[in-house]
């Protein structure tokens, strides 16, 4: 994997970008490639490009380094990411006399845009963001694969347009620091990230996944279009046992390709049923044992490394397992949250971070299981649609709200436990009687109401920003498949991918997803939904046709996740630096949210009258990136 930069501007604004400024975007995320840096340069007619990108060597050691040209130079590529298939585009186009330089996969993405231009986007299969610069058409297009597990932003400004995989590349060359987005801030405090096309910056923009840029430098303007498809045709009447057989294989096809590497490759294993299965697969496909890697907790109820020991045994792998305290992320958790260059809260970025940090002392390339539950259904969220229709049949909206007022009380806790009674609260906020209850179940931050007492006016957004994506795929309802196209534009771009990727890539480790594969998605989403979630078996496919390498029951087991006691640390380690963020001149300096509410919230907090851990993380997360740019304190 690697990192990319780029700028186009008009000449004369030569004295405000030059090859300097991809210099210092580079020099930013050397994280992302510390093996060599590519830069490119061109003067046509009235404007100026600029290309720069950083390299961590996977495949082809030796002779992979670019930018890449074709054999006239008249277009140019810099690549970031994996294309998994590549070698079988490979074989299928190029039966000719064509002539390869190198063995990666990144020529073979420019041979294919040689041939079929725009077209050849749609063929891979793979993690990636590229550009490539076509001299003859003068144009520049800026590609972001499927699921948008690479990232990308951009912005367009005065005659000039920026492009990089990470925010801190693009802020490093601004002429001034960009004002807060306050659709990107009431996004945020909502969902505990933002997603695509989003940021937390006004006029900086994330390219949503599955989508290309075509910037013409002559006219200075670009469209951005949705990359087509044509997918196998699925049988509408495949049966289960069908159904079964063709899982395995495509999960056995996915995991081999992802594990083509000129470097030792692993697993994240947490015991679950995605990196389960994954370990498993690679680990039959192995002539040598494999490397597995998990995080444990000292606090028993987030710890699940007994579950991954058992399947590192079954497997027979060399299992590396770290138990972390909060000591062991003090003195790191500054550098991770800042790595994400705007707000963003989902805690279990931190033990990601140390899991991959660990595992890179061993590998340079980890599997992950990420992906499988909105592939395969896996989440609660995924039956809570039946669960609404069905209490709203039962208990009429007058006593609902009679039952939440008088159990709101009874049902709060002290301590960031996540028990029976945090879950039974969360559950009954997601109901709604205007059937927006998928709008609930996915705000882990602050419902769309609270917001109206957390900010001042002028922060505030009336409209629902949630509409923006449900427009997009023609949300309905009840459709579990509208629901996990929902997941894939919202949480899976904008927090599950960024998390792995931001961390990783921390540490200088690529990460691949055999889940993320588009023709395995598209498998799913043709299939009945009682393949996929059976009465409350979620994810019923993928463990039915797994379950005989594991034993008895083990796929099963409930969901625990990767969450991590963020409540705890914020009331004892914490609690000093967050209680600095509600003294009073800092918010009235501020002028962001309104002081009774924020420092109610965190009294309340570490003073364990009510546990508001997922909220008041949320704030703090916030206000670290805050305090860092803008230095108000």
């Amino acid at each position: 994997m690697c990192g990319i930069n780029g700028i186009v501007s008009k000449k004369e604004l030569s004295n405000l970008y030059d090859i300097a400024s991809i210099r210092k975007m580079n020099s930013k995320i050397i994280h992302r490639g510390p093996d060599s840096e590519g830069l490119y340069e061109d003067a046509v007619h009235d404007y100026k490009l600029f290309m720069g990108m950083r390299r961590l060597s996977i495949i082809d050691l030796n002779t992979g380094d670019q930018p890449i040209f074709n054999t006239d130079k008249s277009i140019v590529l810099i690549f970031n990411g994996e294309v998994y298939n590549f070698l079988e585009l490979k074989r299928k186009y190029f039966k000719d006399n064509t002539i390869f330089y190198t063995k990666t996969d990144t020529e073979v993405v420019l041979k294919l845009y040689e041939k079929f231009g725009e077209n050849s986007f749609s063929l891979l299969d793979g993690a990636f963001a590229f550009s490539i610069y076509d001299k003859s058409k003068q144009k520049i297009f800026i590609v972001r694969d499927f699921f948008g597990e690479k990232p990308l932003y951009y912005t367009s400004s005065s005659g000039s347009f920026i492009w990089a995989s990470e925010l801190k590349s693009i802020i490093s060359i601004l002429p001034q620091m960009p004002v807060i987005s306050i659709e990107g801030l009431n996004l945020f405090f909502q969902l505990t990230y933002i997603p695509p096309p989003f940021t937390i910056y006004k006029n900086i923009y994330k390219l949503e996944n599955n989508c290309f840029i075509e910037f013409n430098c002559v006219k200075n303007s670009y469209l951005i279009q949705t990359i087509a498809h044509k997918f196998e045709e699925i049988d509408k009447d495949i049966t289960f046992n069908e159904a079964k057989q063709k899982t395995f294989y495509m999960v056995q096809k996915s995991v081999e390709n992802r594990s083509i590497s000129d470097v030792p490759i692993g697993t994240f294993l947490s015991g679950g049923v995605d990196s389960s299965i994954v370990s498993w697969s690679l680990a039959n496909q192995s002539k040598t044992k494999i490397d597995t890697f998990s995080i444990g907790f000292e606090k028993k109820i987030f710890d699940e490394s007994h579950k991954a020991k058992l399947v590192a045994k079954i497997i027979n792998s060399n299992h590396h397992e770290f138990i972390i305290s909060e000591l062991d992320l003090s003195n790191k958790i500054t550098e991770i949250l800042l790595n994400f260059d705007e707000p963003f809260a989902d805690s279990s970025a931190l033990p990601t971070y140390l899991v991959a940090s660990h595992s890179k002392e061993h590998v340079t390339v980890a599997l992950t299981g990420d992906g499988g539950d909105e592939v395969f259904g896996g989440y609660n969220k995924y039956y809570v649609a039946k669960l609404n229709r069905n209490y709203q049949r039962i208990i009429p909206e007058h006593i609902h709200k009679k039952v939440m007022n008088f159990y709101s009380h009874l049902l709060n806790v002290k301590n960031d436990d996540r028990g029976i009674r945090f879950k039974l609260k969360k559950l009954l906020r997601s109901i709604d009687y205007t059937n927006d209850f998928y709008s609930n179940i996915v705000s882990l931050g602050f419902q769309k109401n609270e917001l109206l007492a957390l900010f001042k006016k002028e922060y505030l957004i009336h409209n629902d920003l949630l509409e923006y994506f449900k427009f997009k795929i023609e949300f309905n309802k009840s459709n579990l498949n509208n629901f996990r196209e929902f997941d894939k534009l919202v949480s899976l771009d904008g927090d599950m991918l960024v998390k792995v990727d931001r961390t990783s890539m921390l540490v200088s480790l690529e990460c691949r997803a055999p889940f993320l594969n588009k023709e395995l998605w598209n498998f799913t989403k043709h299939l009945p939904e009682n393949y996929l979630i059976k009465r409350w078996d979620k994810k019923y496919l993928l463990r039915e046709t797994f379950k005989e390498y594991f034993p008895k029951k083990f796929l099963s087991k409930p969901k625990q996740g990767f969450g991590v006691p963020v409540g705890d640390w914020l009331s004892k380690g914490l609690k000093h630096e967050l209680l600095s963020y509600i003294d009073m001149d800092f918010i009235k300096k501020q002028n962001i949210f309104d002081f009774q509410t924020v420092s109610k919230l965190v009294n309340d907090h570490v003073e364990h009258k009510v546990d508001n851990s997922f909220k008041v993380w949320t704030y703090y997360c916030f206000q670290k990136w805050y305090t860092h740019l803008y230095a108000i304190q």
